[in-house]
């Protein structure tokens, strides 16, 4: 790498609305603050629900659930 044209590579601390603090490293660094993260985020602690609004997954299912079942 040529010296002098790459930014600063530093720590930044990610905080989460949930308390929780992530550490990494990025050329901004400083704090950010998160509304959502991996540990309150609802589709990564599977309390996520699938809404079936209209049957679309039945419809679904009808049209394209057949293929690749022997």
């Amino acid at each position: 790498m040529q010296t002098g044209i790459h930014p600063e590579y530093a720590t930044l601390e990610a905080t989460c609305s949930c308390g929780n603090v992530v550490k990494t490293k990025s050329t901004k660094p400083g704090t950010l603050y998160l509304d959502v993260c991996s540990a309150c985020h609802p589709f990564y602690t599977g309390k996520q629900k699938v809404l079936d609004t209209g049957g679309r997954i039945d419809k679904f299912q009808k049209r394209f659930g057949g293929f690749g079942k022997k």
